[in-house]
């Protein structure tokens, strides 16, 4: 199933196991009934599976299998561990299932169904059924009719939104936590590619079974060891969404929903100051790093490999310019490397290109990304909007091609074209035939850095008419994460701008699209046992890896849309994008090869990517959540920039103290009441956690420190060492911090 929007109909074909679950459905036998606000939660056993039914009266509802079995069983109910609805043992052939109900209260409630065998043999699984049915009021699936508007996408969150209509029963959120099946997927050798979708009405996840063709291939589950076979959350939502955006909000409260009720992978602490000043040190010593043109200094994109690229260069003029900015001192490479920028620039076409003017045959000058075009730029206004002059220039005089593009493409951009001519070379991806779907969203943050820089209404003007003409795509415009989120940002400053509550409505389709494509689990299958992956974004609509320079230049974006934001803005999308922030600071550290065991890194990298050094501060390019070894790709020194970006957002100086202050979530106020008290604001989600920590200075001892909440409650620290101290405070509110 694709994430476009998939309608039903009635004359739906049967299956197999259709029919047997039609039969189910309609016999099964009540063990265990609830009533939760409006809605009728019921365990019923069938003749060879249990079933959770949750019913709308006389709207029909969804029902979720939760154990299946073969033949006869004994099915009884135990006793209920703390907080369960229930808890119900299943006696087969195979051996003791047990599932346990739970009900998160809240605005949306939350229900979770955990389903565990105890194999009573070795055990073989072959690829299961799909768990998930809608059905009407006669609790028959095959007479309902509904949509579909998200589904997983390769390995990323095991995610299925829907609505049936169809019965008029509203909208569902059926979501399946990978993490806790991980011993399932090391002992089978499996993985869950794709394990949830469907065709309606059947819906949900397929539990990863072995095909096998010989018997050395087979993995058995072992006899007498407890697997969790899943661990599915299920939110409904009564009535109809208005519009995609109204929809997509949906989406975000209900994964919101989905979210607080996960066991959650612990953080730790990052030195990204340490990581910053190797990664400069490295910058300008490592032959590897960069290279001579006309003159200047250019930095290669991956290491000791590939020409010189004006999006690489900016990225990391930018990234070194705030990390100067933090330090109180401009670096020398900023200034060496912004020598050479002009140097991409081609007045005939009033433009940057991609490439230098003397690259190589092998490579076609002319052709460009459409997101290409853009993204220096963006870096280039920062600059500007920070009162660098000569930035400044550059970036006016490179506005009226940058206009004449989308223009000629109707807001509507190729994934590759010819800068000279607007020739387009590939129209769209071969994964989904589309083009670069959200190229707008970042063309529309540098038109309004245009904006601001000149307050000329042309830029405004061309900002609108991007956002404008990506309505209706809904969860078809990601097409790369960073773009995504930049798409996001520039709708809620389009919002504070134009005070057009419709701009802000908008973020939340290109955060829904962004989250759709987040691994909101913790793998621990093959290599991926060495690094993490959990909330981290898949880098582009069809990727099978995270990327760092996605990674963190998203972590840029969203700290932009919160600092826009105010109190209108949905308070699950407030938490599920500093919650990503907080997992990309800890996440990110593994993209550098020093953090990886050898094993974990790859051999071979990418033809024309050059190499990989473990002794230089360059990250990866790529992680994966299936176990496959990192840096295929390459050795990403244009995505060295994460360092800067990340210090100089976690660490806050303070002047006088003997200490740095480390941060998870964006301090959004930080201000000195006294010579040695502080006021300290966060604003992550309401009844989460950041890390807040005390970081020695190198030549000082940390003093006594008193971190209280704003009611002055005190606050216990959570760990304790001779160079920092540690305490784990309320993501939203203001607290107060003291030391002698």
């Amino acid at each position: 199933m694709t994430d476009q929007r998939v309608e039903t109909r009635r004359d739906t074909p049967l299956t197999p196991d259709l029919v047997r679950v039609r039969g189910e459905l309609a016999a099964a036998t009540p063990i265990v009934s609830q009533r939760i606000d409006d809605l009728s939660v019921e365990l019923a056993a069938g003749g060879e599976a249990l079933w959770l039914f949750v019913r709308r009266a006389d709207s029909g509802g969804v029902a979720l299998r939760a154990a299946s079995w073969p033949g006869a069983a004994k099915v009884r109910r135990v006793k209920r561990a703390g907080g369960e609805l229930a808890r119900v043992h299943v006696e087969s052939a195979i051996g003791a299932h047990e599932v346990a109900l739970e009900a998160r209260p809240g605005p949306l409630p939350c229900l979770r169904l955990v389903s565990t065998l105890r194999p009573s043999a070795p055990l073989l699984l072959p690829p299961g059924a799909r768990d998930l049915f809608p059905f009407d009021a006669q609790d028959d699936p095959m007479g309902t009719r509904g949509t579909v508007e998200a589904v997983q996408r390769g390995l990323n969150a095991g995610l299925l939104y829907g609505e049936l209509t169809d019965p008029a029963f509203g909208t569902f959120f059926y979501f399946q936590d990978f993490t806790a099946l991980n011993p399932y997927f090391q002992a089978t050798g499996t993985n869950p590619d794709a394990a949830v979708g469907g065709i309606w009405p059947g819906l949900g996840f397929r539990l990863p079974g072995q095909t096998l063709h010989t018997a050395d291939e087979a993995a058995p589950l072992a006899p007498g060891i407890t697997y969790t076979l899943s661990d599915a959350r299920l939110v409904v939502r009564d009535g109809s969404p208005a519009d995609e955006r109204d929809s997509a909000r949906r989406f975000l409260q209900m994964l919101g929903a989905v979210y607080r009720s996960l066991s959650l992978p612990p953080t730790e602490y990052r030195d990204w100051r340490q990581r910053a000043a190797r990664t400069a040190r490295h910058l300008d010593a490592a032959p590897e790093a960069t290279v001579r043109h006309y003159g200047h200094r250019y930095v290669h994109p991956y290491t000791d490999a590939e020409y010189p690229d004006a999006m690489v260069q900016m990225s990391i003029v930018q990234a070194l310019h705030d990390w100067g900015k933090w330090r109180g001192e401009v670096h020398p490479l900023e200034e060496e490397f912004k020598a050479g920028l002009g140097k991409f620039y081609d007045p005939k076409l009033e433009t940057l290109r991609r490439y230098l003017p003397n690259v190589g045959d092998d490579k076609d000058a002319d052709a460009v990304d459409s997101w290409y075009l853009y993204h220096p730029l963006l870096n280039l206004g920062k600059l500007a909007l920070d009162g660098d002059a000569k930035a400044r220039r550059l970036f006016v005089k490179s506005l009226p091609y940058a206009i004449r593009a989308p223009r000629h493409f109707a807001y509507k951009w190729p994934i590759q074209y010819k800068i000279a001519d607007f020739s387009v070379i590939t129209e769209t991806a071969g994964a989904d035939g589309r083009g670069q779907t959200d190229v707008g969203g970042i063309y529309a943050w540098v038109m309004l850095e245009a904006f601001e820089l000149t307050d000329e209404k042309l830029y405004l003007d061309e900002a609108c008419a991007a956002i404008d003409t990506a309505v209706g795509l809904g969860f078809d415009i990601n097409y790369q994460a960073n773009l995504t989120a930049w798409g996001a940002a520039a709708c809620m400053r389009l919002w504070r701008v134009t005070g057009r509550d419709v701009y802000r409505e908008q973020s939340y389709v290109y955060l829904a699209s962004f989250f759709h494509h987040t691994e909101i689990w913790e793998s621990e299958i093959g290599l991926a046992v060495h690094h993490r992956n959990f909330l981290g974004a898949t880098c582009l609509q069809d990727a099978p890896y995270m990327a760092i320079y996605e990674c963190f230049d998203s972590f840029a974006a969203f700290e932009h849309y919160l600092a826009d934001s105010g109190p209108d803005l949905e308070p699950a999308a407030r938490m599920l994008i500093s919650e990503y922030c907080r997992y990309a600071l800890d996440r990110a550290w593994y993209y550098y090869p020093d953090a990886l065991p050898a094993e974990a890194v790859s051999d071979e990298q990418r033809p024309g990517n050059g190499r990989i050094d473990p002794a230089l501060s360059f990250p990866v390019e790529d992680l994966y959540a299936d176990g496959q070894p990192a840096g295929q790709v390459g050795q990403e020194i244009y995505g060295a920039g994460a360092a800067f970006i990340f210090a100089t957002r976690a660490f806050h100086r303070v002047d006088g103290a003997p200490f740095d202050l480390y941060c998870d979530h964006f301090v959004r106020a930080l201000e000195r009441m006294a010579p040695t008290r502080l006021s300290l604001r966060l604003d992550g989600g309401e009844g989460c956690t950041a890390r807040l920590s005390f970081v020695r200075k190198s030549r000082g001892e940390l003093p006594a420190i008193r971190v209280a909440a704003a009611d002055g409650d005190a606050i216990r620290p959570d760990g304790k060492s001779g160079d920092r101290l540690d305490f784990l405070v309320p993501a939203n509110g203001s607290l107060l911090l003291s030391w002698k």
